[in-house]
């Protein structure tokens, strides 16, 4: 009765360990440390080895394993800029009215960020736009979106879908205006596809920036809008991105493409690492990675080179125009890979 006992109580290999066991095998994991995970779960030691033997031996895996290798030496390839980039200052440049084909030849065709200076005088928006402004009659009762309880979920980005709720303008205005810090509501380019509609008069005062952007009324860019406090956790984006700076101030942390292997990167387009406070004892392999970092203020443009993880708190009640219709070569996420579950 005890032997049956025993069997009974045994656990088995499913799909779930055989998947564990397949990726500590391309991890480099040694067999005996593999076995010994399994064994301290329950698993039988004839059947943990069993099974890790039958792994090894599979032409799946040994299919896997040259892909491993080309991605390491892809990784070994990214590795050498992300040396080169600890020796000396890392710092954003600013630079006082760009000439298109400076912003060409020293920043979009190179990957560097760049704060372009005096570039925005000419927007109606830098002297009209504020809170009084946008709470006017005029736009008061337009029905706006924002994310709201943001506070309550620690993914909210991933899940900003969830967070999308609908209200007046001038409601949303008076929140800002009376909230104190606060990252709980944000509206956001995610929001754009109604709020482009429904305050469409506010983009009458954005002019044109002809040195780098195309003049294209329905591409003029993304609207943020909200309280001091607001946080976009680290993150990179699919396509080139300027971040033209109309109210208050913003903060922003930035991470090289290069880094990719030491970030994280567990979802999408996005990592659990917080820019605010780095905890090297999860993240280990953060630690000495470069974070480059700025105050943009009001009147300045930061640009953003695709693939750049960036963080952005505000440090004031802001608003933000994004913009990606360069003159130049901008699909990037046409050929980003889908996340797979295999």
């Amino acid at each position: 009765m005890k032997t049956q006992a025993k069997v009974q109580t045994m656990a088995r290999v499913g799909d779930e360990w055989r998947r564990w066991i397949a990726e500590n095998l391309m991890l480099g994991v040694a067999p005996p440390a593999i076995a010994a995970v399994l064994v301290n779960a329950g698993i039988s030691s004839r059947e943990a080895n069993a099974e890790i033997e039958t792994a090894i031996r599979s032409p799946y895996l040994h299919g896997a394993r040259r892909l491993v290798n080309r991605i390491n030496k892809r990784d070994w390839v990214l590795s050498i800029q992300s040396k080169l980039n600890r020796i000396g200052a890392n710092e954003i440049e600013r630079r006082e009215k760009l000439t298109g084909n400076e912003f060409l030849e020293q920043y979009y065709r190179t990957n560097r960020p760049v704060i372009i200076t005096g570039m925005l005088d000419h927007y109606p928006a830098r002297t009209k736009w504020n809170l009084d402004y946008f709470g006017a009659e005029r736009f008061r009762d337009r029905m706006v979106e924002v994310q709201f309880g943001r506070n309550g979920d620690a993914n909210y980005e991933l899940n900003s879908i969830a967070h999308k709720r609908k209200l007046p303008f001038g409601e949303y205005v008076d929140m800002v205006r009376n909230s104190g810090t606060s990252n709980d509501f944000y509206m956001t380019a995610n929001n754009d596809s109604l709020n482009r509609e429904a305050i469409k008069e506010l983009w009458d005062d954005v002019g044109t920036l002809p040195e780098y952007l195309d003049d294209d009324p329905a591409r003029k860019g993304f609207f943020w809008f909200g309280p001091a406090g607001t946080i976009t956790p680290f993150h990179h984006d699919l396509t080139n991105n300027f971040m033209s700076q109309i109210l208050g101030r913003k903060r922003v942390r930035l991470i090289a493409p290069c880094e990719l292997a030491n970030v994280y990167n567990h979802r999408h387009c996005f990592t659990e690492v917080d820019a605010r406070n780095i905890d090297l004892q999860r993240f280990p392999a953060m630690n000495g990675v470069p974070v480059l970092e700025c105050v943009l203020e009001p009147g300045e443009i930061l640009f953003l080179p695709v693939g750049w993880w960036h963080y952005v708190e505000a440090l004031d009640i802001s608003v933000t125009l994004a913009s990606t219709n360069f003159h130049w070569q901008n699909d990037f996420y046409t050929n980003y890979p889908p996340d797979h579950d295999f």
